[in-house]
C-alpha cells in the first residue's frame, strides 16, 4: 500500500451543487468510493440492498451505535440513518477514499471519531441567498413549501462553515470541480496517508549512519 485513503466529508445547503460535485469527483477517480448509509426504513421501490442503503432492524441499528460501530448517526422523519465505521476503515487501509455526502452534524460526529486523521471535510457555499433560491426552483423537484423549508434550514447549515477544513464558493460548477480535485490530490500527500514514510525515513537516517 503506498497510501491510506481519505474520508471525504462533502456539506452544503441544498441547492449549492454538492451531489453533482460528488459524482464529479467519483467519475474522475474510480478509487473514490460513496460511503453507503445504513438505515431501518424499508427499501423503496427500485433501491438495492449494500447498493443504495444498508437495511437493517431498528434493534440492530442501536446494538451499533451502542458498541461504537456507528461512525455518524441520525434520526430523521422516524427512521435511523448511519455510516457503518468497518466498510469505511478497510476501504481506507486498502488505499481507497471514501465520499460522504452528509450536514455538518454528522460531518462533527465522524471529526471526532478515531478516524479523525484521515478525514478532509469541505464546505460549498452558494454565491448568494438569491442565487441558492434560484438553483432550488430551477431543479423542479421540490413544491413551494418544500422550498421554502429547505431555505430556512440553509442558514443554520452554513453558519457551520468555519468547522471545516475548506471552503469553496461554487459561483462557476467547472472551477469549483478543478478546486476539489486539487484539494484531494494535495490531501493525499498529508504525512498521515503515507504508511511507509516511517520505514523510508529509517533507510535514509541507517544510510547516512553508515556513510558518516
Amino acid at each position: 500500500m503506498t497510501r491510506r485513503g481519505l474520508l471525504i466529508i462533502l456539506s452544503s445547503p441544498s441547492g449549492a451543487g454538492k451531489s453533482t460535485l460528488a459524482r464529479g469527483l467519483r467519475d474522475w477517480d474510480a478509487n473514490i468510493r460513496f460511503s453507503v448509509s445504513a438505515t431501518t426504513r424499508a427499501p423503496r421501490e427500485g433501491e438495492v440492498d449494500g447498493k443504495d442503503y444498508a437495511f437493517i432492524s431498528e434493534p440492530a441499528f442501536k446494538s451499533m451505535v451502542r458498541e461504537g460501530q456507528m461512525l455518524e448517526h441520525a434520526h430523521v422523519f422516524g427512521h435511523f440513518y448511519g455510516s457503518p465505521r468497518a466498510p469505511v476503515a478497510d476501504a481506507i487501509e486498502a488505499g481507497a477514499d471514501v465520499l460522504f455526502d452528509i450536514d455538518w452534524q454528522g460531518a462533527q460526529q465522524i471529526a471526532n471519531s478515531p478516524m479523525a486523521p484521515h478525514v478532509l471535510s469541505i464546505f460549498l457555499l452558494p454565491p448568494s441567498i438569491s442565487e441558492l433560491r434560484r438553483r432550488l426552483e430551477g431543479r423542479g423537484q421540490d413544491s413551494a413549501e418544500v422550498i421554502a423549508k429547505r431555505m430556512t434550514r440553509s442558514w443554520d447549515e452554513i453558519s457551520h462553515w468555519d468547522s471545516y477544513d475548506y471552503v469553496l464558493i461554487n459561483d462557476d460548477l467547472e472551477k469549483t470541480a478543478e478546486q476539489l480535485r486539487t484539494i484531494v490530490t494535495a490531501e493525499r500527500l498529508r504525512r498521515t496517508q503515507q504508511p511507509g514514510l516511517l520505514d523510508q525515513v529509517r533507510v535514509l537516517q541507517s544510510e547516512f549512519e553508515d556513510g558518516s
